[in-house]
């Protein structure tokens, strides 16, 4: 099947351009993603692993009246 659509792909004139620009749009994407992850401060990412935690004594404390 790879071989039937190769076929297809060799005869469209232009068609090298797209996997670099996947891949260009892909690392874009990923280092945006790092940059963003890298500079949250710490104290707000403890903030935010613990509220499923305070969510679920909530709903315990609710159950247990």
């Amino acid at each position: 099947m790879i071989r039937f659509a190769k076929h297809y792909f060799e005869n469209i004139n232009g068609i090298e351009i797209y996997p670099i620009i996947s891949l260009v749009l892909f690392f874009i994407v990923f280092l945006t993603m790092l940059i963003i992850v890298l500079k949250i401060p710490k104290d707000s990412i403890e903030e935010i692993s613990n509220l499923p935690l305070e969510n679920d004594s909530k709903i315990n404390d609710h159950g247990q009246s």
